[in-house]
């Protein structure tokens, strides 16, 4: 077979084959908002999994307040996202931060030069630049690599549930309004570290012969009102 000795075992330093952007708000002690660009997230139905270091200040926030806002950036915010990049809105930073270079920055949107929006079902603002944004409250916490003595701690999995989401009309689907239209928006993607923009449909999916509405979670439904 072509295949049969092409793979080759090797030990990355880190595992991010490609995972879209995600600029987290969250509302800092003192009431300001604090935004966070982060990429280990996925969705479930309604329920969005975010990994984050417990020290941060956004994970800190999030434990505090239980609301937050996943901001989705698109190929044009990448500059934005960039200026971001070895911030922190926690005023004492670990020691493995500083040693990477990360300094501290409490006016994260001005850093990036992105504008606050209010949001309507929880504190922290939303991004206006952002084609997509969903507001969501804490669910629960995982912890990860609990069976790791060094790592246990230091990592943690928050799981959220979306409770309204804001798209931008370019990206809406001209003929189901509550649809986005996938060939009209553009994630930013993060894959080993470095940001791309996604490319054109490799091809059509028998999945999309599916029904969305199938796959709606009766308990929690986002407002839309």
């Amino acid at each position: 077979m072509e295949y049969e000795n092409s793979h080759t075992p090797i030990a990355p330093s880190i595992l991010y084959w490609g995972t879209p952007v995600v600029l987290l708000s969250t509302e800092n002690p003192d009431g300001t908002a604090n935004l966070a660009p982060m990429s280990s997230a996925f969705w479930l139905g309604w329920r969005g999994m975010l990994g984050l270091g417990a020290g941060s200040q956004t994970a800190r926030n999030l434990r505090r307040t239980g609301e937050c806002v996943l901001n989705l950036p698109s190929d044009e915010q990448a500059d934005a996202v960039d200026r971001l990049a070895l911030t922190t809105g926690n005023a004492c930073m670990s020691a493995g931060k500083s040693a990477r270079g990360y300094r501290y920055q409490p006016d994260k949107f001005g850093v990036a030069q992105l504008t606050p929006a209010p949001s309507d079902t929880v504190a922290p603002p939303r991004i206006a630049e952002c084609p997509v944004a969903m507001e969501a409250t804490l669910a629960t916490t995982h912890p990860i690599a609990d069976d790791n003595e060094q790592e246990r701690g230091a990592i943690v999995a928050f799981e959220v549930v979306v409770r309204r989401v804001w798209v931008h009309d370019e990206i809406r689907d001209t003929e189901r309004a509550d649809h986005v239209d996938p060939d009209a928006w553009r994630p930013l993607i993060m894959s080993f570290q470095q940001l791309y923009r996604l490319g054109p449909r490799a091809r059509s999916s028998r999945l999309a012969t599916i029904p969305e509405q199938s796959y709606r979670d009766s308990e929690y439904v986002p407002v839309t009102t």
